[in-house]
């Protein structure tokens, strides 16, 4: 009786505790995540994981004060990246992960959340602004300027290497001047030269990072280039050279004391110190003569003489020295001398002289030079006869035209001799010679004197010798006229006796009778007429009445004289009768013009003529206009009679009355005495044309309109046309030039030739000031004038500015700038520059809006108050130790101008505009380890020394040496299933590597393992970075590397050889590794003896291990591929036929004795358990009933969702009566074979059909047609299950999800 209520108070007591609700709890590995920095916003983070023994609805939650980085849905647990990262900023930070499953308090866990560095920072200088100075003679490597540059990244991707990228000026050997260590040293790596190579180098300088990942691409990060100024610093090491190779200059004999003759120059060729250079005269071939000052310059410094320097080729030699006023470096006077050439050129300073001798027998001394000379001649000697006895010599010492003289004679009787040569130079012979015979007469004169002047003909000085010529005399004279032809004249009509002319006489130098003359005029034309006194030899007039020019005008007489010998010469006497006024002009003709006005021209010759003699004032005819009313538009000339207008005569300009006749009077008159004239009148008919042009009242118009303003009058211009008709003075207008077809310009008549034009804008033409301020026009005003002539005038309109544009932002002013975090930088960071075409526009820059972005996500109003714009474009920092880059990288300016005067019908702001600042980042990162979820396994039988067994992978977030991990095993220990822990050393070494910045550590069997041992080795991974200076920052992790027993070993036997298995076996291990869910260690793969009584041809030795370190049994292997039929059939089709143990398949023949034993036995039995049925059954159902409250019982004892300590059973769910905790949640379903250990038989019975664990394939085809297959296969009524569905409730309404361990089994109790 008290079995059963201890069994009800059994079931009770199960009952409540199934009943009480376990909060869920979150996976081991829920306690630190590592995410990479440049992971983008809204990617996927993580994932939040716990488990919940009641199955029900989990909520997941971040919190905390950086949960504002992520997202998470609440249902699934999924993290989204809901802020940027950055590890520069925030590297490591803790956030709270909650998670409810609505009956329970919230779970709450820290998690620590690791930024991975990225490559995302570039190198910066510290400075931009670099120059140095250099001496030139600097030794070959040494250090001419350091430079250091920074990047915020860890590892390669912060460690900076320096590049000289160009050396200015560009040339061979400036190339490879200089060289940059890692250091940032810049040493000098050739030889300098101020003067030969460059006195300035510019090297541009670039630092870039070793590269790293970003965007999971490996990317080279460089600075912006900055520039490094060199400047060479000149050294005196060279001396002085003479600004030309050669000097060479003239000065004149005759130049004074002082006198300038030739500047010379010498500079230090030392450029960079130019020292100051003095002169000096060290050697000279006419020492005293010149002399050289300070400056340079060669003065004379004595007299000087040509003609000294004769023998040297009239050349002096001078030797400057120039010297610096400075030593050189050596200590010594650094100096150089040239030769220079000055010739001294001749002066005009010496004249011909006469000298008696014959060359080249003269010596020419001063003493011997002679002033007279005597020679002689016979008269009327022949031309170029020279004087006898006369040795004359001239010699001028000068040289080339200096020396150059002319020749004349001059004197009484110079015009009968002549000279030879009449030019000459140096020295020369000299001759008289006779030039005209007949005047050396000795009648004339005994002795003549002629000069000899020598004349220099540069200077003009000249020296004059006196020869006196002795004539000899001969008889040979007439009597002679003086000429052979007298002009005379006499007035017609002259009385008679009037004398023509009493001067008339031939002369014989011969004296006594044959001197005596007598004189007679021959007879001929005018002998009748005219009359000579024999003896003196005057003409007189002898009949008046025949002496009339107009009948003849001139006569030729013959004048003889006689002398007492009756020789007799002869001169002929031209008599020209002259003119008296006698004779008026006469005008022939009369003279009507008709001419038209303007085009028409008056030419009218009077025909007038005077019989008095032409060409002379009797016959000289002069015209002359008498004053009229229009005689001043008119000219004659006074002596061709031409009548001409002076100008284009004009039809408006005469009276209207006189109907356009003008009548002129012309006289003409003579210009004898008395004057005599004749008047004529000239009449002339001027025709009217349209000759008259339009006038504008003003030649400029200036008018002004407003722009955007259409069918406004502009302006009025006027014009006036002096023609007296209308159909003449009729005026149109029209308008040329550059926009002129913006305007109409409409005319009309105002009477009297007046006319004016309005000037319109059309009603759809506004114009704009910003296109065109100004209109510079030309308005033309014409008639019908079939020649198309025209009058113009300027039109200029002004276009008065409307402020009606609406302003820009210079987009220069909107280029990005880089401002530093943490108050790094003040003040004025930025300028923008608005801009408007208007004129009076005034403009402010407005700040629009801020946006702040993280790593491309806008981050709301984080930065807003960070910087401030001011209305005249001016960015500052407001809030310098607000700027943070960990929760902004970009602050975008949001920026647009306004034009405060614009009006209002037009636009008065600019289109937004964006200055984007960069905010730059700082660095501090310590190394973690990225979250894996693996679990390494050892088998000692597979591995071998220098076989990985493990990894790990860590990163650094910073960047270079900084980021670069080494990794380190510090300590090795083994743990035994039963928690006792030995220390091993030895046994394992890391070693490193990198890829895209993820370092990896690959850690490696050093020597064999003992393969007895079955627990797990905990092997302390230390990742540590390798910083360039400061310490170094490490991170630790501890590994299980679990071992797997030899005895899990497992053997699966094949119908095919091992070479087919072998091609096969990828997909033999992906239906096993379906199947089981475990890593698949394959051993070997060997064929079956021949011999052997097996029913497969090869087998396969593996291990089928989890990533907890546990294997399968050969059982459990054959419930997991029984489970899954897919796999199963799959595996059936490779050829699969035997599972077996090892031990069990390394004969057959054994395993063929123990089957016919069994079988023996189990007849046996048949016989025993059919006599105890009926007590075994009733015995059966008690026990069931005990076990069923024992493991109640036993399931109250342990909580929902809590995981024993105790061992468990490798590959099952099932609790052992240790409480050992579920490992693989799989359902235990009914292949119909028991897979179950258990220490005891009592209830064990094997209900696999298959003998020794083989596969009938037609067997189980034959089940597979049968039998319909479920999924899952139902289960038998589980007792306690039964009673566990039973409990009530839950407080919040709704039934609790069943609590089913399959593996927890009470039906065989």
């Amino acid at each position: 009786m008290a079995l059963p209520w201890l069994s009800c108070l059994l079931l009770f007591t199960l009952t409540v505790s199934v009943a009480a609700n376990v909060a869920p709890t979150f996976l081991a590995n829920m306690s630190r995540v590592n995410l990479p920095e440049d992971l983008p916003v809204g990617a996927e983070a993580f994932w939040l994981a716990a488990q919940d023994r009641d199955n029900d609805p989990l909520t997941y939650g971040i919190s905390g004060q950086f949960a504002y980085f992520f997202n998470v849905i609440p249902t699934t647990g999924e993290v989204k990246l809901a802020s940027p990262l950055d590890y520069e900023t925030l590297y490591l930070f803790a956030i709270t992960i909650s998670v409810s499953d609505s009956h329970n308090n919230p779970v709450l866990r820290t998690m620590q959340v690791i930024v991975e560095d990225r490559n995302d920072n570039a190198p910066v200088f510290q400075n931009t602004g670099f120059s140095t100075s250099i001496n030139e003679t600097l030794p070959v490597g040494s250090l001419v300027f350091s430079v250091l540059a920074t990047d915020p990244d860890t590892g390669s991707a912060g460690s900076v290497v320096y590049h000289i990228e160009e050396v200015i000026p560009s040339t061979g050997d400036s190339q490879h001047l200089f060289e940059i260590f890692p250091n940032g040293s810049i040493v000098l790596n050739g030889s300098l030269s101020y003067n030969n190579k460059s006195a300035f180098y510019q090297l541009e300088l670039k630092a870039c990072d070793s590269g790293g990942t970003y965007n999971n691409i490996f990317i080279v990060q460089c600075s912006s280039p900055v520039f490094l100024s060199i400047s060479v610093i000149d050294q005196p090491d060279l001396d002085p050279q003479f600004v030309r190779e050669f000097y060479s200059a003239s000065v004149a004999e005759d130049a004074p004391q002082g006198t300038s003759v030739l500047k010379v120059e010498a500079v230090d060729s030392d450029k960079g110190i130019n020292d100051p250079v003095t002169y000096s005269i060290s050697n000279s071939t006419r020492p005293g003569w010149f002399n050289i000052g300070l400056d340079g310059v060669i003065t004379v410094s004595g007299s000087l003489d040509r003609e000294q320097l004769l023998d040297e080729d009239e050349e002096v030699k001078v030797q400057v020295t120039a010297t610096e006023m400075h030593p050189n470096i050596y200590g010594q006077e650094a100096k150089v001398s040239i030769w220079v050439t000055l010739t001294v050129t001749d002066v005009n300073d010496h004249k011909p002289e006469f000298y008696n001798c014959s060359l080249p027998a003269c010596t020419f001394t001063p003493q011997e030079a002679q002033v007279n000379f005597t020679g002689y001649v016979d008269e009327h000697a022949s031309t170029r006869i020279p004087i006898d006895d006369l040795t004359m010599v001239v010699y001028d010492p000068d040289k080339g035209s200096n020396g150059t003289f002319l020749l004349t004679v001059v004197g009484p009787d110079a015009a009968a001799f002549s000279v030879s040569p009449e030019r000459a130079a140096g020295s020369v012979d000299v001759q008289v010679l006779v030039r005209a015979p007949e005047l050396v007469d000795y009648e004339t004169k005994t002795v003549m004197l002629v000069q000899v002047m020598a004349t220099d003909s540069v200077s003009g000085n000249a020296s004059v010798a006196l020869v006196t010529i002795h004539l000899r005399d001969i008889n040979d004279h007439r009597p002679t006229f003086p000429q052979s032809l007298y002009n005379l004249s006499v007035q017609e009509h002259s009385a008679n006796g009037t004398v023509v002319t009493n001067s008339i006489h031939a002369f014989d130098p011969d004296t006594g009778e044959g001197g005596r003359i007598t004189y007679s005029l021959l007879p001929g034309s005018g002998a009748d007429i005219f009359a000579v006194d024999p003896d003196t030899g005057t003409v007189t007039v002898r009949n008046s009445d025949l002496l009339d020019r107009e009948q003849q005008a001139e006569y030729y007489l013959t004048l003889q004289a006689t002398d007492g010998g009756n020789l007799s010469g002869s001169t002929t006497l031209h008599v020209v009768l002259l003119d008296i006024n006698d004779n008026s002009p006469v005008v022939s003709g009369s003279y009507n013009i008709f001419v038209q006005e303007e085009e028409g021209d008056v030419f009218v010759t009077i025909q007038a003529q005077d019989n008095d003699q032409p060409d002379t004032n009797n016959s000289r005819l002069h015209f002359s206009l008498l004053p009229g009313p229009y005689s001043h538009n008119f000219s004659v000339d006074p002596d061709k009679g031409i009548l001409r207008n002076l100008g284009p005569l004009d039809r408006e300009a005469i009276e209207p009355a006189l109907g356009g006749r003008i009548v002129l009077t012309v006289l003409v008159a003579d210009c004898g005495v008395p004057v005599l004239s004749t008047e004529v009148n000239v009449t002339i008919n001027v025709e009217d044309i349209n000759d008259n042009l339009p006038i504008f009242n003003q030649s400029v118009y200036s008018f002004s309109v407003k722009e955007r303003d259409p069918g406004e009058l502009v302006g009025v211009v006027k014009a006036w046309d002096a023609d007296q008709t209308e159909a003449n003075n009729r005026i149109s207008f029209s308008l040329s030039g550059s926009g002129a077809n913006n305007f109409v310009l409409r005319g009309s008549l105002l009477g009297s030739g007046w006319a004016e034009g309005h000037l319109w804008l059309p009603s759809d033409v506004s114009l704009d000031y910003e296109t065109q301020a100004a209109y510079n026009l030309t308005v033309s005003a014409e008639n019908p004038d079939p020649q198309g002539k025209e009058a113009t005038a300027k039109v200029f309109v002004a276009v008065e500015d409307v402020n009606d544009e609406a302003p820009t932002l210079d987009s220069a002013s909107l280029r990005g700038i880089r401002v530093a975090e943490n108050g790094s930088q003040h003040g004025l960071v930025a300028q923008v520059i608005a801009r408007d075409v208007d004129t009076m526009a005034q403009l402010e820059v407005q700040l629009v809006n801020v946006i702040c972005t993280k790593a491309g996500v806008n981050v709301g109003i984080l930065c807003h108050g960070w910087f401030s714009v001011l209305a005249n474009g001016s960015v500052f920092i407001r809030q310098s130790e607000a700027i943070d880059y960990e929760t902004c990288d970009l602050v975008t300016l949001v920026v647009r101008a306004c034009d405060l005067t614009t009006d209002p019908r037009f636009l008065a702001y600019s289109d937004n505009g964006s200055l984007a600042i960069t905010i730059e980042d700082m660095n501090d990162n310590a190394p973690y380890f990225l979250p894996a979820n693996k679990t390494f396994v050892i088998i000692p039988e597979l591995v071998v020394p220098n076989q990985q067994v493990a990894s790990v992978q860590a990163r650094d977030d910073d960047s270079g040496n900084n980021g670069a991990i080494l990794f380190s095993i510090l300590q090795v220990d083994f743990m035994t299933k039963d928690g006792a822990t030995t220390p091993f050393q030895g046994f394992f070494r890391v070693t490193t590597s990198s890829e895209a910045n993820v370092f990896t550590g690959s850690i490696e069997l050093v020597t064999n393992l003992d393969s007895t041992l079955q627990g797990a080795y905990q092997v302390t991974v230390q990742a540590q970075d390798t910083p360039s200076v400061g310490p170094a920052l490490e991170a630790k992790i501890t590994l299980d590397l679990f071992t797997v027993d030899q005895s899990l070993r497992v053997r699966l036997q094949f119908s095919m050889t091992k070479e087919e298995v072998g091609a096969n076996m990828d997909e033999i291990t992906a239906a096993l590794v379906q199947a089981t869910r475990t890593t698949v260690y394959v051993v070997s793969i060997q064929d079956i003896e021949s011999t052997a009584r097996a029913r497969g041809r090869s087998y396969l030795d593996a291990y089928f291990v989890f990533s907890n370190g546990t294997a399968l049994t050969l059982d459990e292997l054959s419930v997991m591929i029984r489970n899954d039929q897919d796999s199963l059939m799959q595996l059936l089709q490779l050829g699969l036929v035997v599972l077996g143990s090892q031990e069990s398949q390394e004969s057959d023949l054994p395993k063929l004795l123990i089957g016919v034993t069994t079988g023996l036995g189990v007849a046996l039995l048949l016989v025993i358990v059919l006599m105890t049925t009926a007590l075994l059954c009733t015995r059966k159902s008690y026990h069931r009933k005990l076990r069923a409250v024992k493991a109640a019982k036993e399931a109250r004892k342990t909580a929902a969702g809590v995981m024993p300590l105790a061992s468990a059973i490798p590959g099952t769910n099932m609790y052992t009566t240790e409480r050992a905790n579920p490992m693989l949640n799989l359902p235990t379903k009914d292949l119909n074979f028991e897979s179950q250990s258990s220490s005891s038989d009592l209830d064990h019975m094997s209900l696999n059909s298959l003998d020794d664990n083989s596969v009938d394939l037609e067997k189980d085809k034959e089940i597979t047609k049968n039998e319909p297959l479920h999924s899952p296969m139902e289960l038998d009524t589980e007792p306690l299950g039964v009673v566990l569905s039973g409990r009530k409730m839950d407080r919040g309404g709704q039934h609790a999800l069943p609590f089913t361990n399959a593996g927890l089994d009470t039906t065989d109790l």
